[in-house]
């Protein structure tokens, strides 16, 4: 079997799995509780087989070669969209997993936006301009793609450190979706750092990236397919530094009773030293009067 029928047979398989995916995602009506998932998984169903289609009329060199182009450019603007659908989605799940703490969830969210607004920056005001031709637009969708990655990367990290505090339980859909995006996050980096510098290693990498993004979407599969716990309150101890932190969290975040002082007469030292000096002048008053 040649490497092209093992890649073409591995993308089939990935469009297979999506399909699947999408089907139990919306199924069980996650789209209500994970909206830019729904949307990042519609994106990647809906793009699956028009590229699909183009890579092989490319193969068949169909259309005078104009699949060729065709391909180069749809597959970069899914991909960059695809970026941006998962900063959305990497803001979703941690909104998600501290949905029960409002407070560190609120000012949490707004610390999140931020490191993802300065990732994207960082990342592209690396990008070297000296392609001035359409190769440029990888340069921008590698870069972009890495910035996320680390992100998703980071993501996992944080879900796996605070599981205990925060109570989540490891067959939540929250750290399945987590650790799904971990594994491609993992695939997006290995793509985004080494191809562009490797050309010798495009096609080992190429099996690699696909084989993390099948294990990826199988995650999400089994965790989509297990029957989903119905969610219980938290309760937590009312000494623990969670709560405490999440109290602080919500008290700055209200402006909290606005109080007017009034502007005091005088300082009482000089109203005592006022006393004092009219008992003087008294005093001396009597005695002038005696003699």
């Amino acid at each position: 079997m040649s490497s092209q029928t093992a890649m073409s047979l591995m993308s089939v398989a990935e469009f297979a799995l999506w399909a699947v995916l999408g089907y139990l995602f919306w199924n069980k009506k996650l789209y209500h509780r994970f909206p830019a998932m729904g949307a990042y998984l519609a994106l990647r169903i809906a793009s699956m087989p028009v590229l699909l289609f183009f890579l092989y009329g490319q193969s068949q060199h169909w259309f005078n070669g104009l699949c060729v182009s065709v391909y180069f450019y749809l597959y970069f603007a899914v991909y960059i969209a695809s970026a941006v659908m998962l900063l959305f989605v990497c803001i979703e799940i941690f909104r998600s997993a501290l949905s029960a703490f409002s407070g560190i969830q609120r000012l949490g969210t707004v610390v999140f936006r931020w490191a993802v607004l300065v990732s994207a920056i960082v990342s592209l005001s690396t990008l070297s301009f000296e392609h001035r031709d359409v190769l440029v637009i990888p340069a921008i969708a590698y870069r972009l793609m890495r910035s996320v990655s680390i992100l998703e990367l980071c993501l996992l990290a944080f879900l796996c450190l605070s599981m205990n505090a925060l109570r989540l339980s490891i067959h939540d859909m929250v750290f399945g979706i987590a650790l799904g995006f971990g594994m491609m996050s993992s695939s997006d980096f290995i793509v985004a750092s080494f191809i562009s510098s490797h050309t010798s290693l495009t096609g080992s990498l190429q099996f690699v990236y696909e084989s993390l993004i099948l294990v990826s979407i199988g995650i999400w599969v089994t965790y989509c397919a297990m029957p989903e716990s119905a969610r219980q309150p938290l309760m937590v101890p009312a000494n623990s530094l969670i709560f405490r932190w999440n109290e602080i969290a919500t008290a700055l975040g209200h402006t909290g009773t606005q109080v007017a002082v009034q502007p005091a007469g005088g300082f009482f030292l000089t109203e005592a030293e006022n006393a004092v000096e009219e008992a003087l002048t008294q005093d001396m008053k009597s005695r002038a009067s005696a003699t």
